[in-house]
């Protein structure tokens, strides 16, 4: 399957300045690693999705030329190539589907571009135990087709599906469209392969469901975008694929109201699969509603998905109910980011943010989000989903549009003072895209005195300073 692996291409004929170094070309190659310094590859693997990167894709600007792009088939590939780097002090990127929406499969200049998606293998599927050990390099279809002839789906999906790999998904600490059911990532990592800075592989967990033997090392990597170790393989929790599914769509005059029927629903332990309250505006782009849209669908044993969507009318009693092709509508256009591209080279600063909360300052972190962008000059429209939830909180999802006359410090600016509204109302400033380079720069207010603790654990496994530097806030001054 060919899938796009970033929303716009760069201009033929562009013209790179020198790759690595003839020396380090030459162990490279006698390591038996394949390396591709063509000018197009090292152009194609110079960004991710980050937005802001996609104005100068147009203009055949390239702003983080790799020095090579490494194309990894295996862990002794992905070793080989750290122990040269780490030789020569030079940087590495890995780099899955590069979805990374926050810079975070972005690479410095003159660094290692290390594709994984040769990595592509399904190694071993366990029927009794409900397992699946894949490489990290398997995107999500590939995977999902190869889990159906046994009835098994991972029951991760992100708005990234197509373009994403395992091994993104775990780095980047992502969720699932459906991760009310089946959990976030961490929830389905068992265990994993990893290769340190050093060339060291490290195989973790992956004995059981639980390991009590001192932390839970495997969590050390999951969030790490690279910059701890590179991820090459992982065991996952597989699920038998449904054979029932449930509906409804509602609306409510506020978005407040719908948070709390939201919150009273998983509060009583009901986890419907999808559950994605939109705010007044989002409502009518994507439903045609004046009101905040609730869109509910769960899938699984009848017995349960009745007895959640019992809880699910019971307590949206007070709500307007609408037909449930609503969700339909939703499942159809999940995906689509195709406008995206069109409108950033239009000169239209067009984002999300999406971050987390619990439930008792959802409702005060959406008005002063909102209200925040929305004062902002030359802004077009604010908008928010709640995209996720638990039984103590949920994460909210925001999209601003603007038409600015400096795009770079509008963009910039906007995203320095939502953070800041976040902080200040104790959210976390991510739920699911991670850090990436984008919003390294509030690493440091969002964890505090536990900051010293991470750069410890970064300079032991890599003292060199050479794995995705700039990301996370770790090694590198952020952007």
């Amino acid at each position: 399957m060919t899938r796009p692996t970033t929303p716009n291409r760069f201009p033929d004929g562009l013209e790179a300045p020198p790759p690595l170094r003839a020396s380090v070309l030459d162990e490279l190659a006698r390591a038996g690693v394949v390396v591709d310094i063509g000018a197009s590859e090292r152009a194609d693997h110079s960004r991710d999705w980050w937005p802001r990167l996609i104005p100068g894709v147009a203009a055949g600007r390239v702003d983080n030329w790799p020095g090579a792009v490494v194309k990894a088939t295996s862990a002794d590939d992905v070793s080989a190539t750290l122990r040269v780097a780490s030789e020569h002090h030079i940087s590495v990127t890995p780099q899955g589907g590069r979805s990374s929406v926050v810079g975070g499969a972005t690479p410095e200049r003159g660094a290692i571009a290390l594709d994984l998606t040769g990595l592509s293998r399904v190694l071993e599927i366990d029927d009794v135990s409900g397992t699946a050990r894949v490489e990290a390099g398997v995107f999500g279809p590939d995977l999902e087709v190869a889990l159906s002839p046994h009835g098994f789906t991972v029951g991760h999906f992100p708005q990234s599906f197509d373009l994403a790999t395992v091994g993104g998904w775990i780095a980047s600490r992502g969720a699932g469209q459906y991760s009310n059911r089946y959990g976030t990532i961490e929830d389905l990592v068992r265990g994993m392969t990893v290769v340190l800075a050093n060339g060291n592989v490290l195989h973790l967990g992956g004995r059981g469901p639980r390991e009590a033997v001192g932390p839970d090392l495997t969590r050390l990597f999951i969030g790490s975008e690279g910059t701890l170790g590179v991820i090459t393989e992982a065991t996952l929790v597989v699920r038998r694929r449904a054979s029932y599914e449930r509906r409804r769509a509602y609306s409510f005059a506020t978005f407040g109201e719908g948070l709390d029927a939201c919150r009273r629903i998983l509060q009583r332990d009901a986890r419907p699969a999808v559950l994605r309250l939109y705010d007044e505006v989002e409502s009518m782009r994507h439903f045609d509603l004046g009101e905040c849209a609730l869109i509910v669908l769960d899938e699984g044993d009848p017995a349960l998905v009745d007895a959640t969507i019992a809880i699910v009318e019971d307590e949206c009693g007070g709500a307007r109910t609408h037909d449930e092709s609503l969700v339909e509508r939703w499942l159809e256009r999940r995906n689509d980011v195709s406008a995206l591209a069109p409108l950033w080279e239009r000169g239209l600063v067009v984002d999300t943010i999406e971050v987390a909360g619990s439930w008792s300052i959802l409702e005060t972190l959406h008005e002063r989000v909102t209200k925040t962008l929305r004062a902002l000059e030359e802004i077009l429209v604010v908008s928010v989903h709640q995209s996720h939830a638990y039984v103590d909180g949920a994460c909210l999802y925001f999209t601003f549009a603007a038409q600015p006359s400096d795009p770079e410090t509008f963009y910039r600016h906007a995203w320095d003072v939502a953070m800041a509204d976040v902080m200040s109302a104790g959210g976390a400033v991510s739920h699911h895209h991670g850090v990436g380079r984008n919003r390294a720069r509030f690493v440091a207010g969002a964890l505090g005195g536990a900051l010293p603790l991470l750069e410890g654990v970064k300079a032991l496994l890599d003292p060199l300073g050479i794995m995705n530097p700039g990301v996370l806030g770790l090694g590198a001054a952020p952007w």
